[in-house]
């Protein structure tokens, strides 16, 4: 432009400072914002972990009491897997398999007394957090991803409170109630009662503040945010806000079926009783509605949780182009078959929490997923990686135990058919598909419920010979050479643990026999 043509533009001086002010903007835009065209080909992820929540939230209708609106509200925005499925009933195989890609009966990791880096199948593998990591992505976490202190040190860019301590130790307080009297071989998780705090207090605060700081920030490549939420597990010590909304004369105990247990085989009988035999001192100790008010606590604590992630990512620049993934690493039940706890393989146990939004404009999903649907489809906890890596267009990777579940995002109502397998220890199977539910136990020993007509999985028809074809359809789903527990990856016992089941000749061994006497 000549001086002559300068002179003619008005406000000369305004006109050179406008200038300057969007060549700044756009600099400082490249230097600190992700691009929208890479964000269409490698979105943000939001990824919240939950832990120990069975089918009581609104979204899963498994208890009427339950109060969770924000979970409510995310699958009024997404799409909900209804009949999703643990690897496994115990904290650190179902997330080792949920982070790895890999089943339990793939690696050899079963239980929660192994050290999943210590696992020889699982020491290669390429995690979650390293994966999303290796293709660029800003890689953050908060609170329990993997189990306890087995944090995933080659998968994250930066961890609160460490990489070497991802727990907060607010998460166990020091000065707590004490409900449950003590029992042997039992330790102080086992526990409920309210605390005389706030929720700024608490560790899952804690958890949930970090990554809601994360999403304050500017950052200039795509992130994957991981934020581990502690509760609902044990000990159930929350706000007292949250027990206030449960009060005691309202809590309805499980439906429960007199002579439950006739029909179940010794090893679902030692499930019951192992580790401490739950039950029976809830029930002597005239705790069962407390517990359960607890448990409900909770829930709803989790639930707050989570909504201020939800909050924090919709009042974010990232609102519009963030896949959010909402799991459970599995169930719990509070007196179904007089059974407490996770560890067990009937329905209350493995069923979990699952669901997802993916927003619109993405490479690998320009219309997103579906909006507020409620899927039946038979999903595992091991399709979370292998749909987020297809949407996220990471690398390949041909050993995925689970499946993609992009084109059931987009039509969730869709049928399929398939059948998911959970894994208790070694050698113990549920099968669940279509209606059907089929445990196989390492003895051999067997169930089988029709969960259309039998929902509480009162009425074990695995004897029934009307129903010889429909257990051998099912027991076709089971491995046929599963990968053995590695010995080398177990942690050293501890009084009260339950040593895992190892082998068939473990299992009947005078060893674990004089092992489990201390729990009788």
């Amino acid at each position: 432009m000549s001086l002559e043509n300068m002179n003619r533009l008005p406000n000369r001086p305004l006109y050179l400072t406008c200038c300057l002010s969007v060549f700044l903007t756009m600099l400082i835009s490249g230097c600190n914002t992700t691009t929208d065209t890479e964000l269409i080909k490698h979105p943000n992820v939001l990824f919240i972990s939950l832990d120990d929540m069975n089918d009581w939230v609104e979204p899963l209708a498994g208890n009427d009491m339950t109060v969770t609106p924000n979970l409510d509200r995310f699958a009024s925005q997404g799409v909900n897997f209804t009949r999703n499925y643990a690897p496994s009933p115990g904290c650190n195989p179902s997330r080792s398999a949920t982070l790895t890609g890999l089943h339990t009966t793939s690696s050899g990791m079963y239980s929660n007394y192994q050290e999943w880096r210590n696992v020889p199948e699982l020491q290669s593998v390429q995690t979650i957090g390293q994966h999303f990591k290796s293709a660029g992505y800003f890689t953050a976490g908060a609170g329990k991803i993997f189990h306890y202190g087995q944090v995933d040190t080659l998968g994250w860019d930066d961890y609160y409170p460490s990489i070497l301590n991802p727990m907060p130790e607010d998460d166990f307080p020091e000065e707590s109630p004490a409900n449950m009297p003590p029992f042997q071989y039992m330790y102080n998780m086992f526990d409920w009662g309210p605390l005389d705090i706030t929720d700024e207090e608490t560790a899952d605060f804690e958890t949930v503040s970090y990554i809601t700081d994360q999403l304050e920030r500017d950052h200039d490549k795509p992130f994957f945010l991981a934020a581990g939420i502690y509760r609902p597990h044990l000990p159930w010590h929350v706000p007292q806000e949250y027990f206030d909304r449960f009060p005691l004369e309202d809590i309805k105990r499980p439906a429960i079926l007199e002579n439950d247990l006739d029909d179940l085989g010794p090893v679902a009988k030692e499930l019951i009783v192992r580790g401490g035999n739950y039950h029976k001192h809830v029930v002597e100790a005239g705790e069962w509605e407390k517990g359960i008010q607890g448990y409900l606590a909770s829930i709803s604590y989790a639930d707050a949780m989570v909504g201020h992630l939800l909050d924090a990512l919709e009042n974010s620049p990232y609102a519009d182009n963030t896949i959010v993934v909402i799991w459970s690493d599995h169930g719990w039940q509070l007196g179904e078959k007089q059974h407490w706890r996770k560890f067990a393989l009937w329905e209350n146990v493995i069923r979990t929490v699952f669901m997802m939004q993916v927003p619109e404009g993405l490479e690998a999903m320009p219309d997103g997923s579906a909006r507020g649907i409620a899927t039946e489809n038979l999903t595992s906890l091991l399709d979370i990686y292998p749909t987020l890596a297809e949407l996220s267009n990471l690398s390949p990777r041909n050993d995925f135990d689970g499946q993609s579940l992009v084109g059931m995002l987009a039509n969730p109502t869709e049928p399929t058919e398939r059948a998911v397998i959970t894994t208790y220890d070694y050698g113990s199977y549920s099968v669940r598909q279509g209606d059907w539910h089929y445990i196989r136990y390492i003895d051999d020993s067997e169930e089988l419920y029709n969960l259309s007509q039998d929902p509480e999985e009162w009425y074990n028809l695995a004897q029934s010979p009307n129903h010889t074809d429909t257990k051998a359809r099912l027991a076709e789903a089971i491995p046929d050479n599963p990968i053995d527990l590695p010995e080398e990856s177990l942690i050293e016992l501890m009084v009260h643990h339950v040593p895992p089941y190892r082998s068939k000749e473990y299992f009947f061994s005078e060893e674990r026999q004089e092992w489990m006497k201390r729990f009788e």
